[in-house]
């Protein structure tokens, strides 16, 4: 079974944070890199729970990301406790680095790591730079802000997917695609661990919402399906982006649209090179299994 063995310390986020969690039977974990369809699974969970297309709170009252540092974490574990809905809680921690619980359900979502890049760039560049202080103050380490990145994008993404799969203290795990998608993996075959992409939820959303309503064992009359899947749907997470987007309630973002920015793939071919290609597939042949490599860059139904 996954052990937790790891401590995660970032500017954004401590794997800490989990220690004082209690677990009820039945909780969803919601586990993602950065920018790989968070929010997206966020939604499905709570239309699946609560089966209606509109709530009366932002989603991320529902959802609370417990390893941010937006927000004190007794402030989060009190809010899981109170609640009385089947609780789905989201994670940018690795899953060596949280603890593992047999009764729970874990949803761990991939993506092609050059489209994830691409959101994370449009992501950070949305974010308000003052934030940065409310992250500090409730840090509980020493705190160190986040590396500058380079101007030019295409060194900026050969030395971002070089750095996969670091142990450096430094290293922003968070949104490093390759080694998150890694540590859930191998404990695919777990009954309670669903491997979910991004490309698959594009090509078959009603398809990949009932997989996950199956694996969560939620039942949906037929005549609500429709419904639920509209409200999934990208156009109408982002006109509803000022209660949908994460943190809404702690000014993050510049633009709450912006947040749901294009929500397409392959943009990355547009933008990057030979060179950084060659970085690329470099890096997913010597830090991947060839199987999980492939499920990363084209999801479970273009593989078949």
């Amino acid at each position: 079974l996954p052990t937790r063995n790891r401590a995660y310390q970032e500017f954004l986020m401590e794997s800490s944070r989990w220690d004082n969690f209690v677990p009820r039977d039945q909780d969803i974990v919601i586990c993602t890199p950065a920018k790989c369809g968070t929010t997206w699974t966020q939604m499905i969970c709570a239309l699946l729970i609560f089966q209606q297309a509109e709530f009366e709170k932002p989603l991320t009252e529902y959802s609370p990301w417990l390893d941010v540092l937006f927000v004190p974490v007794d402030r989060v574990l009190k809010q899981l406790n109170e609640q009385t809905h089947r609780r789905f809680i989201k994670t940018h921690t690795p899953l060596d680095g949280i603890p593992y619980f047999e009764k729970s359900r874990y949803i761990c979502v991939g993506r092609d790591p050059r489209d994830a890049f691409l959101s994370l760039k449009n992501h950070m560049e949305n974010m308000k730079m003052e934030a940065l202080a409310t992250l500090q103050q409730n840090a509980t380490g020493e705190w160190k802000p986040p590396r500058p990145s380079p101007q030019d994008l295409k060194e900026w993404f050969r030395r971002w997917i070089d750095s996969s799969c670091s142990t450096d203290p430094g290293h922003a795990a968070h949104a490093d695609v390759l080694n998150y998608v890694k540590t859930f993996w191998e404990y695919r075959h777990l009954p309670n661990i669903l491997m979910l992409h991004y490309s698959d939820l594009q090509a078959d959303l009603d398809g990949e919402m009932r997989r996950i309503a199956k694996f969560l064992e939620i039942e949906v009359s037929e005549h609500v399906w429709p419904e639920l899947v509209a409200a999934a749907g990208f156009e109408n997470m982002k006109k509803n982006a000022d209660r949908l987007a994460p943190q809404v309630t702690d000014d993050v973002w510049k633009d709450t649209s912006q947040f749901f920015n294009k929500g397409s793939s392959g943009q990355w071919r547009d933008i990057l090179g030979e060179e950084e290609l060659s970085v690329y597939r470099r890096v997913m042949a010597e830090r991947l299994e060839p199987e999980l490599a492939s499920w990363l860059e084209n999801g479970r139904l273009a593989r078949g």
